[in-house]
């Protein structure tokens, strides 16, 4: 039913921005990391967790990088002048000399990445002797991925829905295995839960259409296929009294200091 592509900056905003940013703010609470510390972004996407880097950490420098030139160019035109470096770049050949940074963060990416040890191994390289490499991503397998709901009813009414190469890597003890491979230092873990609310089922259902990773699934249908799916979620979707739904997702977080 075709592959996950980032290639819509401002459909990804309204598909995942709010979502990166709730789950981006706890997970910055729990790095509880001093100011003026300079910082990479691994996979800014559309630079809705660097807006937060930059709003929130006062760092003396922020740069980002991103495979999607059309991404950066959102989170170009977010950013404006605040001094953000974005580039484009590969999160397993980082374009950077080794203790570049203080802070290397990959917020909802590492399952995106085919070889995941490779890429924390970069984010450490990266970054300087006891410096912090972290990152957050959606607990996949364990179903808290925020359009869950909609992957499961495909699946029930027959699709393939694709997944991404790893998967399997927002899981804790995943992630944990691969911050503790790369020789990182007091490795720790958390659980990231956040809610967010829909105006309503049409404003879920045009959401979750425009994302990317299920705008060419939920494409593919036809139309007779269309319809029962969204009859199938409206029915387990039911709004407050304002007719607003909520939902829940849950991501896995992992910190670790450069030896």
């Amino acid at each position: 039913m075709g592959e996950i592509r980032f290639d819509d900056g401002a459909a990804y905003e309204r598909y995942m921005g709010q979502w990166s940013q709730q789950a981006g703010s706890v997970f910055l609470d729990w790095l509880a990391l001093p100011s003026a510390l300079r910082w990479l972004d691994v996979g800014c996407g559309n630079g809705a967790f660097t807006e937060l880097i930059v709003d929130r950490c006062v760092p003396s420098a922020v740069s980002g990088v991103d495979p999607s030139d059309a991404q950066l160019a959102f989170a170009r035109a977010r950013l404006g002048s605040r001094g953000v470096q974005l580039r484009p770049g590969n999160a397993m050949s980082l374009p950077f000399a080794a203790d570049t940074f203080d802070v290397a963060v990959m917020p909802l990416v590492i399952f995106f990445v085919p070889d995941p040890a490779l890429g924390v191994a970069e984010m450490a390289r990266v970054v300087n002797r006891g410096g912090t490499v972290a990152a957050y991503a959606w607990d996949l397998l364990g179903g808290g991925f925020p359009y869950a709901l909609v992957q499961a009813e495909l699946r029930a009414m027959g699709y393939d829905v694709p997944m991404p190469p790893s998967a399997d890597a927002g899981g804790v003890d995943r992630l944990r295995a691969l911050w503790s491979g790369a020789g990182l230092d007091g490795v720790e873990t958390r659980e990231i839960s956040v809610l967010r609310k829909y105006d309503g089922f049409d404003d879920f259902w045009t959401t979750a259409m425009g994302g990317p990773s299920l705008k060419s699934q939920l494409g593919a249908l036809d139309p007779a296929d269309a319809t029962q799916l969204k009859e199938r979620l409206r029915a387990q979707l039911p709004g407050d009294g304002a007719g607003r739904i909520s939902m829940r997702a849950r991501a896995n977080a992992v910190k670790g200091r450069v030896q």
